[in-house]
């Protein structure tokens, strides 16, 4: 690879975009730490590692344990990709809060965590990149994916306010510290629809739209076959960029279509 080799720090990474960056990284020459939540996701990352002879190091943490978060401080790196995140759906005039706040726990709170903790041995070193994935629905929300799509808006808000404060802090300090967004469209990795699918478990029986869920299920399946893409080489692409390119945007989003068709819902005021 052209690039100089960087050492990434890499959450969420078991499966997925996660899992398929962490190793492509890595094949790129990067020194790669890939974090997982369950420890059955180690031993592939392991095995394709030790066959292809890549510095990929695969681990279990869980982002929503405070002693897992702190790992991250015995590791010297210099981007960190917070990767790590849950669905759910339901509509939002019956949906029990619960199930919200536990999207926001992970998707919002805890990965701040995981960016604060990454921020300080930034800081210290005095560079770095902050990677958070964020999606298109964050952006322009979905009907019944309102938990997932809320906690994306959350991510898009905090890495705004972050970019102009590390402006600050690096014209202030010296630093050079650098965050941008990865927004994945729509992509057949069965999280999208898997996370569509949990509402049903309540929806049926306890629902302003019980009678209706039958009708909006089936539409969803046809949304949802529509705008999957697969294989997932494009979004991949982007990882790749943020890690590697010299002047880093602020904003990584594919596939194209889907992104083009967010903006202009945006210009539109949709």
């Amino acid at each position: 690879m052209k690039n100089k080799s960087k050492k990434v720090f890499i959450t969420g990474s078991g499966s997925g975009l996660g899992m398929d960056a962490a190793i492509t990284l890595a094949r790129r020459g990067h020194i790669v730490y890939a974090s997982v939540h369950y420890e059955s996701e180690i031993e592939k990352l392991r095995t394709i590692a030790k066959s292809e002879n890549l510095n990929l190091h695969a681990f279990k943490l869980d982002i929503l344990e405070e002693n897992d978060r702190k790992i991250i401080l015995d590791y010297n790196f210099d981007v960190f990709i917070s990767n790590s995140a849950i669905g759910d759906s339901g509509s939002v005039a019956d949906i029990d809060i619960s199930r919200i706040r536990n999207v926001f726990e992970t998707n919002v709170f805890c990965n701040l965590h995981m960016i604060q903790l990454a921020l300080e041995k930034m800081v210290a070193l005095k560079s770095g990149r902050i990677i958070i994935l964020s999606s298109i629905v964050g952006r322009i929300p979905m009907p019944f994916l309102s938990p997932y799509c809320a906690s994306k808006f959350s991510l898009e808000c905090f890495a705004t306010c972050l970019k102009y404060e590390l402006k600050i802090l690096n014209k202030l300090s010296g630093t050079n510290i650098k965050v941008a967004l990865i927004e994945p469209g729509a992509y057949a990795t069965g999280f999208n629809k898997e996370n569509n699918s949990k509402k049903y478990e309540w929806m049926y029986t306890n629902s302003y739209f019980s009678k209706y869920a039958d009708l909006i299920r089936k539409y969803e399946i046809k949304i949802w076959n529509f705008l999957e893409q697969k294989p997932y080489t494009s979004i991949i692409k982007k990882y790749v960029k943020c890690v590697e390119d010299k002047h880093l945007k602020f904003r990584y989003t594919s596939p194209w279509w889907q992104s083009s068709f967010i903006q202009l819902l945006r210009i539109f005021g949709l």
